[in-house]
């Protein structure tokens, strides 16, 4: 198995070649006064020496072990207490967090090259403060100036975590139909009582208490998602100077049994009158908790990049070493019996394919974030509104096609070992076990895929879709004069303009009949991110191009060539999505219940 190690290398090139990080961060008031370019380079460095050097090595250990429930009481496996200490020492936990509380106050396209790295090294215990993140970036967002006072200080410093608490045993998607109650008290608290399934991180012994964000129903509150609260529920109250105070009213009922993520707790809550405090106003809290899901789904897409460059690590190494009969052009190590599979063409195709898929993803993940940036820090408020849009059009798609290809990576990379792969020895069965529930969690990937056709293309006539049609076709535009990137630009036109025609017809199509959107959902949705891709691709071509003639360490002739495979192999699968979709729903939706 091999040893995960943060790919630097390229995250810098991203970063710095790519997106001219420095210069964006310079141009944004709120940012530039808390990185440069060396403090960016310096937390790079470290992140990559934490992840590799303390998270990844209890990795298969705590999957071994995973979490154990006594008496409601949550034991995590050996290493995440300490490991979770090391983390809070280090300021990772607030890296991106309102400085007036605590944090460190970096911008997302720095923080989500920390958060890859801390998903490929160990997924379950980076769900600990990936949640800890997007619970501050809710309660920032909507608390009291009292409650984030009291509670974001000690999240940010890592002496205690979040946990979301959305789903009901009946109420998983519909929200709307969630039964857990909050009484009002007569000191201005709620009284929460209900139960909550699959609450990751929701118990455990990593940190002295856990900040609970609850979804639930005031006593007159609307029927449906108009009628849902959200308030801030902590394991145990906070005194007046800080400490803490008495055990709340709500424990840990059972720990499900699990595919993968084994090492984290996805625990049943269960709330009998607990002390709780209202977050943002009364009947309100789907929106604030959507603050909070956003943020993790953009973290989720990240956990099947990490996932997928860990694979990838584990493919590639195992490739080289492993021999097994010889080159279809010949013995290649003729002092040996076999040749290096790596010389096989298949073996190849997958390799390239993972490498298409994970580098294209951390271009597209920074891009995601960069927009992300620009809706918080932006001077101009006209240049917020777009980056507002910009993160409604593309967090859906960075949630679910990044998660899908990276099941898809650690498959491919699982089949590059064949039965090595399928044993425990070699790690990437679980690297298939873990990933599988990004597909599924902070709202499934045919819910994300709705989501984008729905809400963010046909509702509003493509007018955020417009916005990212317009940035790819401005880059077309830009460099058509630019020899290197001359043999991509058409076929990045024909992709965008695939997908424009798409996007018209669907509109039209929904209008006549409501199950177009469904039926044309995940094919729209993965056109989208072949299209991304490839236009991330066209970038990076661009950065390598000029400095890929003096090039003597092969990153950047490799990184051309890698954008040739994509484009030739992998970005005109959206000729076949594309008439997926124009098909229309019909065959979707001939068969009666009782035909299938």
């Amino acid at each position: 198995m091999a040893d995960y190690q943060a790919p630097l290398r390229d995250i810098r090139f991203v970063l710095n070649e790519v997106f001219d990080a420095p210069n964006f961060w310079a141009s944004l008031p709120g940012v530039a006064d808390n990185v440069d370019p060396d403090t960016a380079d310096a937390i790079l460095e470290e992140a990559g020496k934490i992840t590799a050097g303390t998270l990844a090595p209890i990795n298969r250990e705590g999957d071994e072990q995973g979490c154990q429930w006594n008496d409601g009481e949550v034991t995590t496996p050996e290493g995440f207490r300490e490991a979770y200490k090391t983390m809070a020492e280090g300021g990772w936990v607030g890296l991106g967090g309102n400085p007036e509380f605590g944090g460190m106050g970096m911008p997302k396209t720095l923080v989500a090259q920390f958060e890859e790295m801390m998903q490929g090294a160990n997924m379950s215990f980076g769900l600990a403060p990936m949640l800890t993140a997007g619970a501050c970036v809710a309660l920032d967002a909507h608390g009291s100036q009292e409650l984030k006072e009291t509670y974001l200080p000690k999240m940010y410093d890592g002496s205690w975590t979040g946990a979301m608490d959305l789903t009901e045993p009946h109420a998983g998607t519909d929200l709307g139909i969630i039964r857990t109650k909050a009484e009002p008290r007569d000191d201005g608290s709620y009284s929460i009582t209900g139960t909550k399934i699959f609450i990751t991180w929701g118990e455990h012994d990593m940190t002295d208490n856990i900040i609970h964000f609850v979804l639930a129903k005031l006593p007159d509150a609307p029927k449906g998602p108009k009628g849902i609260s959200m308030f801030l529920v902590p394991k145990y109250d906070v005194n007046e100077d800080g400490s803490l105070g008495e055990r709340n009213h709500f424990s840990c009922g059972s720990l499900e049994k699990k595919m993968g993520i084994k090492a984290s707790a996805t625990c049943v809550m269960n709330f009998d009158g607990a002390k709780g405090y209202l977050v943002g106003e009364p009947n309100k809290g789907l929106m604030a908790m959507f603050t909070m899901m956003n943020y993790e789904r953009l973290g989720v897409g990240v956990q099947g990049l990490g996932a997928a460059e860990a694979s990838l690590q584990n493919a590639r190494d195992y490739a080289m070493e492993r021999t097994q009969s010889r080159a279809p052009t010949g013995p290649q190590e003729k002092d040996k019996a076999a040749d290096p599979i790596i010389v096989h063409p298949d073996v190849r195709r997958m390799l390239l394919t993972m490498k298409g898929y994970v580098e294209g993803g951390r271009a597209f993940s920074t891009y995601v974030a960069q927009w992300l940036d620009v809706a918080k820090f932006a001077e101009d408020e006209e240049r917020r509104k777009q980056g507002d849009a910009m993160v409604a059009l593309l967090t859906p798609v960075a949630k679910a096609f990044l998660t899908d290809r990276g099941l898809d990576a650690c498959v491919i990379g699982q089949q590059i070992f064949g039965g090595h792969g399928f044993i425990r020895e070699w790690g990437q069965e679980q690297l298939v076990r873990d990933t599988r529930i990004t597909q599924i969690y902070e709202g499934t990937n045919g819910i994300q895929a709705m989501d984008l056709m729905g809400r963010k293309v046909v509702a509003n006539q493509g007018k955020y879709f417009e916005l990212f049609a317009k940035d790819v076709a401005a880059f077309i535009e830009e460099n058509s004069d630019n020899d290197a990137l001359r043999p991509y630009l058409g076929q990045l036109a024909a992709a965008l303009e695939r997908l424009d025609d798409v996007t018209e017809t669907v509109i039209k199509q929904a209008g006549e009949n409501p199950n177009e959107v469904g039926a044309a959902a995940v094919d729209y949705l993965d056109l989208f991110g072949l299209t991304a891709l490839g236009y991330m691709w066209a970038m990076m071509v661009k950065a390598a191009a000029p400095k890929a003639q003096d090039d003597t360490s092969g990153f950047y002739t490799g990184k051309l060539k890698t954008a040739r495979f994509y484009f030739d192999r992998l970005l005109p699968k959206t000729v076949s999505l594309a008439e997926g979709i124009r098909s229309g729903s019909g065959a979707m939706m001939a068969h009666s219940a009782e035909e299938f």
